[in-house]
This record gives C-alpha cells, structure tokens and sequence, in this order.
C-alpha cells in the first residue's frame, strides 16, 4: 500500500511555469507505475502523463506532450510533474495516482493522492 501526498500548485500566469512533486510513503514505491490526471471546473478528469517503475518509460496526452515532463526519484520516492508554457486550458486540480501497470485509465489506479489545485491566468 501507499500514501500520496502532492504539493505544488498555486496560480501562475500564462506562459509561466510550475513544479509539481508527489511524496510517497511506504518502501515499495519503486515497484509502482505512477500518473498524473487532472480536473477541470465541470469536466471529467484527464489523464495527464504516466510513468513506469523505473522511470525508463513515460506516456503523455497530446496536450502534455512538449510542454510537462514527468519523473521520478525512487530513493526520495518522490514523483514530479514540470509543467511549462502553462495555458489557461491547464487550470485544474491535479492528482498523482499509483498502482502496478502503467495506464493512462484512471479506474486502472488505486492509489490516489488529494490533488494540488493549478490556476493559470490569462
């Protein structure tokens, strides 16, 4: 089992910049896939990018790809999101999610942090 905690967020302008990290508890992070989802005001949570154990594979959705870069640290078992050139479109709550096999489906994980709230101003 693990415990997920992320930090990070805060409001930033258009074309700015933030960091988001998720700490894990536990001695077995580096055996879990981890992710990144997000929810929007009124809309369905999305997948943002995903990341396998060991760190040598990640995914992205089309909207991530060339702007946020996933990544982990399994000795401070901590999981980051950089996300950059941020949109309005990328305001959101934020969620770093775990379980055994990488995915880009958010019921396919069942370890889930509390979020991290993103405001990006226009």
């Amino acid at each position: 089992q693990v415990q997920l905690v992320e930090s990070g967020g805060g409001l930033v302008q258009a074309g700015g910049s933030l960091r988001l990290s998720c700490a894990a508890s536990g001695r077995t992070f580096s055996r879990y896939s981890m992710g990144w989802f997000r929810r929007a005001p009124g809309k369905e949570r999305e997948f943002v990018a995903a990341i396998s154990p060991s760190g040598s594979t990640t995914d992205y959705a089309e909207s991530a790809k060339g702007r946020f870069t996933i990544s982990r640290d399994n000795a401070k078992n901590t999981l980051n999101l950089q996300m950059n050139s941020l949109k309005p479109e990328d305001t959101a709550d934020y969620y770093c999610a775990a379980d055994a096999v990488m995915s880009r489906y958010g019921h396919q994980y069942n370890y889930w942090g509390q979020g991290t709230q993103v405001t990006v101003s226009s």
